[in-house]
């Protein structure tokens, strides 16, 4: 099979397309050939030689695939050979064939084709367990959502919507705030406004009950700031920085709740746990095309490395995908 490679750490240019034999699954896998697969920024820290696969996966990039499935391992119940289906994986997506561990892979929501499906899983699997299991986003509740415009920041918007959230996103231009606004958020042009002094303005000083945070370093006071009583604050990317100095007044007066996470090295229980969840809660919005993922643009595989320049640009709207 064709595969994207990374050569050594650095920029875009050590992805190269190379030849790998197929894989087989094992127990508990199906082999999907692969119709499209989404690009994240784990792909990037990973070609950055900041982010290295678990123990037993792919030393390939890519997180996310969709595609029908070529074969079975044993122990498979629910997939047969012919099933379309979009999955989480732990590496080896940026390839022809990828293995997919059985409780991660989820049919394609109806109507959708693959070069859709495969923008789904990684964003969605992220953005349902941190906004609702971890932070406990509910009806009624405000949200305050960083990074607007990205992959995350689309879904997060639209999934608050759906379940009855006000939202607050940042975004860093007005095309983008535009984005974030039809997607139905207030949208606050970092660049140009303070989000510390918007939502006091917004919310008469009470703050937003949650917010989800890709960015780390000197937003952590900031974000504590924005909180109201027992709000909760989810930390799942570090753009800015991993470090901070913060006071902790904020977090023991308002009885605040901080805490983040990563997927990659979760067990296959947690993620298939998180996959059931999304396929009762969320597949029905997704059929019904209350929420979708917003796809940028869809590239050849071998253009891999322009894939990776662009999602570094900060240019990109939503998600870019890879078509073998």
């Amino acid at each position: 099979m064709r595969a994207i490679e990374i050569s050594k750490p650095g920029a875009p240019e050590v992805l190269h397309l190379v030849e790998r034999p197929t894989p087989t699954p094992a127990a508990g896998e199906v082999l999907v050939r692969v119709e499209a697969a989404g690009v994240n920024r784990p792909d990037i820290l990973q070609r950055l030689g900041q982010y290295p696969p678990p123990p037993g996966a792919s030393d390939l990039p890519g997180l996310e695939i969709a595609g029908t499935i070529t074969a079975i391992g044993p122990g498979i119940s629910r997939w047969a050979v012919g099933d379309s289906v979009c999955a989480l994986v732990a590496g080896g997506g940026y390839a022809e064939y990828c293995v997919a561990p059985e409780p991660q892979a989820l049919p394609l929501p109806r109507g959708f084709r693959p070069g859709e499906a495969a923008a789904i899983p990684e964003t969605f699997f992220t953005v349902w367990t941190n906004l609702f299991e971890r932070g406990r986003l509910t009806e009624g509740e405000t949200v305050l959502i960083h990074g607007g415009s990205s992959g995350i920041g689309t879904t997060a918007i639209q999934l608050a919507r759906a379940f009855g959230a006000t939202m607050f996103a940042t975004a860093g231009s007005d095309a983008k705030c535009a984005v974030c606004e039809r997607l139905g958020a207030q949208a606050i042009n970092y660049r140009t406004a303070d989000f510390v002094q918007v939502i006091r303005e917004s919310t008469s000083s009470r703050g937003v009950d949650v917010i989800l945070d890709i960015v780390g370093g000197d937003y952590l006071q900031r974000n504590l700031e924005c909180l109201a009583m027992h709000g909760r604050l989810i930390q799942i990317g570090l753009l800015g920085s991993a470090r901070a100095e913060i006071n902790l007044r904020p977090i023991m007066h308002k009885r605040l709740t901080v805490t983040g996470s990563t997927l990659r090295t979760r067990s296959v229980e947690e993620k298939g746990a998180i996959a059931r969840a999304l396929e009762v809660k969320v597949w029905p919005l997704l059929a019904s095309r209350q929420v979708v993922p917003i796809i940028d643009r869809t590239l050849p595989l071998a253009d891999a490395p322009e894939a990776h320049r662009l999602l570094e640009s900060g240019e990109v709207i939503g998600k870019v995908v890879l078509v073998p």
